[in-house]
């Protein structure tokens, strides 16, 4: 039936009419089309886009690294991006490097070309830290040219200065999830935050001198289950709020009080606001809709209102689109697919 549904996708309009209420949106259109895309990032040209996707029409088991050239994505249902990692593990958070030509991302293909196993099913939602990850760039034809870590544990969710001299990364190599700093060639690696939770999703502000952040901050028992959890390379995400910090280290300060999960932040272009995820206002846990918040934590503002789920909130480096995961329009399918927006000020 999935396949089916995937099929039907063909005949539904590539460009969509965003809800009347999703103001900031205009002239949305789908760039993929089955199977889960997610973490879809703008190349310095913002003329493509690096992802992750496990679509089994490409023969996916799990995530794998891509990338699209946007124009040619707007304009074919059937446009199959290029792989750009090598088939082998799990991949996760592909970001274009300065140049617009190399692109960095960790996979855990050196820990062994079969997936690794997906968290177990407890009852309670959780992630897998899988310690196999490691940080590479490779070229857009799959050539891996440089590994940037290579000690014991998680080493992913890599992102790139706006300055194109620094790389974010989040790390478990001191025995907790905390975000580090290293220079554009892995080189002068500098550990950021340092406390007990879970830091991660890291982007840097347009000058390059914040990074915004996720983070969960356990107290009292959830603190024994938190350790207990990540002692099995899990980490239940269930509570996050955001964070800025600078990239000396100094200054961090806490961006949102909401409750529930608030996550996949990113800097609006003028660098005095974030947009990002969150499902604080739902009754049930699974209903994420794109917020922005000023960076003093007031002005929050709701931005997205269909569907289910939408995430990974990025804008071009002009200012001028959007790009975000969403689970809109997708025939009746549990399929997260790319969508891409003109933004309205």
């Amino acid at each position: 039936m999935k396949y089916i549904n995937y099929f039907l996708l063909l005949f539904i309009p590539q460009i969509l009419l965003g809800q009347e209420n999703e103001k900031h949106l205009t002239n949305i259109k789908q760039l993929t089309f089955g199977g889960d895309n997610a973490e879809a990032y703008f190349s310095p040209d913002s003329k493509k886009l690096s992802f992750q996707s496990n679509n089994p029409l490409w023969g996916l088991k799990c995530d794998q690294i891509f990338y699209l050239i946007i124009e040619e994505a707007e304009e074919n249902k059937i446009y199959q991006p290029m792989p750009v990692s090598n088939g082998e593990g799990r991949t996760t958070c592909a970001y274009y490097m300065p140049d617009g030509k190399k692109i960095l991302y960790a996979s855990t293909f050196k820990g062994g070309k079969e997936c690794p196993p997906d968290p177990p099913k407890t009852g309670k939602y959780v992630w897998s830290i899988y310690p196999e990850y490691d940080i590479f760039i490779s070229d857009e034809k799959g050539k891996l040219l440089k590994q940037l870590t290579d000690v014991p544990g998680y080493d992913a969710e890599a992102t790139v200065s706006p300055k194109g001299d620094k790389i974010v990364f989040t790390s478990t190599r001191n025995g907790d999830l905390d975000l580090y700093i290293m220079d554009i060639n892995g080189k002068n690696v500098r550990q950021l935050t340092n406390t007990l939770g879970y830091d991660g999703g890291a982007f840097f502000s347009p000058d390059g001198s914040k990074i915004v952040f996720r983070a969960s901050r356990p107290q009292g028992e959830d603190t024994t289950e938190y350790k207990a959890l990540l002692a099995k390379g899990l980490v239940q995400p269930t509570r996050m709020e955001l964070f800025v910090i600078n990239v000396d280290g100094t200054g961090m300060r806490q961006i949102t009080n909401l409750g529930k999960a608030n996550w996949a932040p990113f800097y609006h272009p003028s660098g005095k606001k974030i947009i990002f995820s969150s499902n604080h206002h739902a009754e049930k846990g699974f209903e994420f809709q794109l917020f922005m918040i000023n960076e003093d934590g007031s002005g929050l503002e709701q931005i997205t209102t269909e569907s289910k789920f939408n995430a990974f909130p990025m804008f071009s480096p002009d200012g001028k689109k959007l790009v975000f995961s969403s689970n809109r329009n997708n025939g009746g399918t549990t399929d997260t697919n790319l969508f891409i927006a003109d933004w309205l000020e």
